[in-house]
């Protein structure tokens, strides 16, 4: 007989980043080592009388210190034996697991300090090398992850989106999805530089403020003249600053949802026909391409792979009832509708 199944109530993770230096850290391991040897030795020698010197016959505190520290770190050499059963129960209750939880310790230390830095260092420089021609997500909130969300319905690959943020959640979320992800501040040459946004096919920033997302695409057209930078402003007034730091297209999430709403007072349907034009789940689609060389000198109208609804010459556009479009010339942008139920 199955059971109805629960809905299990999700598990809220508080945490704060911790604001200790390295150091202290490192010297908080030091002393728990330091304290559990000193437990060890200060029983040893209590109980030293259970012990046997094969060597003098005697057992000093030096000895201690010595088949302590023996004990701890291998497994003895047979000089300096427990000849009591106290004594065997002691070694095999008491300094074993401090054996155990001392080497968990030392091997802690070395993965936090040493190994785990030539791990992510060496599986950095393998990501980077295979970075060629992905997109760049600078902030993964809500624009940004919808904006992800988008490219992974579209068809893009995981491999082949980058997710550049400050906070760690954001990138637990992002990396979820099978993204790579780097924790870093956008603004910063070194960390475009990381994510390979000189070989990159686009850039999308949404950091959440505008001075943050026109800092990030100043920096990022600096480094990178001739990738495509999309970018969302929320203040109308810093769209004119955007385009200015370079950004090749300024969305305005405001803007744009009145736009919808605005439509929608013409009629029932327009909202939900723009939203599933400019959706990749919908029926139909916006895409851009180039002109075709067999395009070449027919009308809009003409071409087969959709329906042709713009061309961008140069740096004017035209629409579908404009006589320029009669004519296509070598260079056009075409901007269709197509299809995705054929």
């Amino acid at each position: 007989m199955l059971l109805p199944s629960r809905r299990r109530r999700p598990f809220l993770h508080l945490r704060r980043n911790s604001r200790a230096p390295v150091w202290v850290s490192l010297l908080w391991r030091i002393l728990l080592v330091l304290v559990l040897i000193a437990i060890a030795v200060a029983i040893q020698w209590i109980d030293r009388s259970g012990l046997r010197d094969n060597v003098d016959g005697e057992v000093s505190f030096a000895d201690i210190i010595y088949f302590t520290m023996i004990t701890i770190t291998t497994v003895g050499y047979g000089d300096i034996v427990p000849v009591t059963t106290r004594a065997r129960l002691f070694d095999a209750l008491l300094l074993t697991p401090i054996r155990l939880f001392l080497w968990l310790i030392f091997l802690g230390t070395a993965y936090d300090f040493v190994l785990r830095h030539l791990w992510e260092k060496w599986r950095m420089g393998m990501i980077q090398r295979n970075l060629r021609g992905h997109t760049v997500v600078a902030g993964h909130g809500t624009s940004g992850a919808e904006a992800v969300s988008e490219l992974l319905r579209r068809g893009t690959s995981p491999d082949s989106i980058v997710v550049v943020d400050p906070r760690t959640l954001a990138l637990e979320a992002a990396a979820a999805r099978g993204l790579a992800v780097l924790e870093g501040d956008a603004t910063r040459n070194a960390t475009l530089e990381a994510v390979q946004i000189n070989r990159a096919a686009s850039l999308i920033v949404s950091a959440g403020r505008d001075d943050t997302s026109v800092l990030i695409v100043l920096t990022a057209r600096r480094l990178a003249p001739h990738v495509p930078i999309s970018v969302v402003i929320r203040a109308e007034d810093n769209e004119p600053l955007a385009r200015q730091a370079g950004a090749d297209t300024v969305i305005n999430p405001a803007s744009f949802a009145g736009l919808l709403l605005a439509g929608s007072t013409n009629g029932r349907h327009i909202a939900a026909y723009l939203a599933d034009l400019a959706s990749a789940g919908g029926s139909i689609s916006l895409r851009e391409r180039q002109v075709t060389p067999d395009e070449v000198g027919r009308p809009l109208t003409a071409i087969q792979t959709g329906l042709g609804v713009r061309v961008y010459r140069k740096d004017r556009y035209f629409s579908f009832s404009d006589p320029e479009i009669r004519s296509l010339q070598p260079g056009d942008t075409i901007v269709e509708i197509v299809s995705h139920r054929e």
